[in-house]
């Protein structure tokens, strides 16, 4: 695992297996990391060195260690500190946590190692005419709902995140093409009714939204999945599709994405 400026996001362990604790400036080399950001760590509860030198430095024992691997890898998957120390007081088991993350790290080994054959196949076939037929399906293998991982656990958490991925994972292929075209279809319906400038509020903007609220509800993992759908989070999901561009697209860009907010939000304000 990487930091996002490319540096090892890994805690290696010291080749010197004699030595009991090692030196803030130690760990955060060996970590990829600043000591700053360890004794922030520390500020917050998350991490305390193991003992404090004469000289006022800080030292790190193994569990220490362990504990600092956990927490980098959680940070890495979108969690913020409140996320974090929540996780680590949670499951107190080190090496049922440490499993846990190993299968999140080997889901995302398998995606990325998808994409990157998606993408020799796409450069393969491209100027290649007889090859016109390359199915999209081999183009975007790989590119799929986890594209949205961080927005999705740093919103919901990773709890919502990983019931959604158990539940896309667990689909047959025609399932999953099921669904895709039911969205396909929702967007499309969405980008036609902008484009025709209904009216969000009336009718054709209203039974868009009932139809998307009844879309999301049967995502698992969705707040209010399966009951009655969660406001707040309807609402969420409405201003981020116009806040970022990549939600937008969905909807025929930005001026769709605000028909599509202003509809949800009636939608939600018709339920207070």
């Amino acid at each position: 695992m990487t930091t996002r400026d490319g540096r090892a996001h890994g805690v290696r362990a010291p080749s010197d297996t004699t030595r009991q604790d090692w030196s803030i400036q130690e760990v955060a080399r060996l970590a990829g990391t600043t000591s700053r950001t360890l004794r922030h760590y520390d500020a917050e509860g998350l991490l305390a060195p193991s003992r404090v030198g004469h000289n006022g430095y800080r030292y790190y024992d193994a569990a220490a260690v362990v504990r600092l691997q956990r927490i980098l890898l959680l940070r890495e998957l979108g969690l913020g500190l409140p996320a974090v120390a929540e996780a680590l007081d949670g499951q107190s088991d080190e090496r049922a946590a440490l499993r846990t993350h190993l299968g999140w790290l080997r889901g995302e080994q398998d995606r990325l190692a998808r994409q990157i054959a998606s993408v020799e196949t796409t450069i393969a076939h491209l100027g290649a005419p007889e090859d016109g037929d390359i199915m999209a399906k081999d183009m975007l293998d790989g590119f799929d709902h986890t594209e949205h991982k961080d927005e999705v656990e740093r919103r919901w958490g990773s709890d919502a995140y990983a019931a959604g991925d158990s539940w896309w994972r667990g689909m047959s292929p025609d399932e999953r093409a099921d669904w895709q075209r039911d969205a396909a279809s929702l967007g499309a319906d969405w980008a036609a009714a902008a484009r025709s400038g209904a009216d969000p509020h009336g009718p054709q903007g209203q039974a868009l939204a009932e139809r998307h609220v009844a879309w999301l509800g049967a995502i698992p993992g969705t707040p209010g999945a399966g009951e009655e759908p969660d406001l707040d989070y309807v609402v969420g999901l409405g201003e981020m599709y116009v806040a970022d561009e990549r939600f937008a697209a969905n909807y025929g860009g930005e001026e769709g994405a605000r028909f599509v907010r202003d509809a949800l939000l009636e939608w939600a304000a018709r339920r207070v």
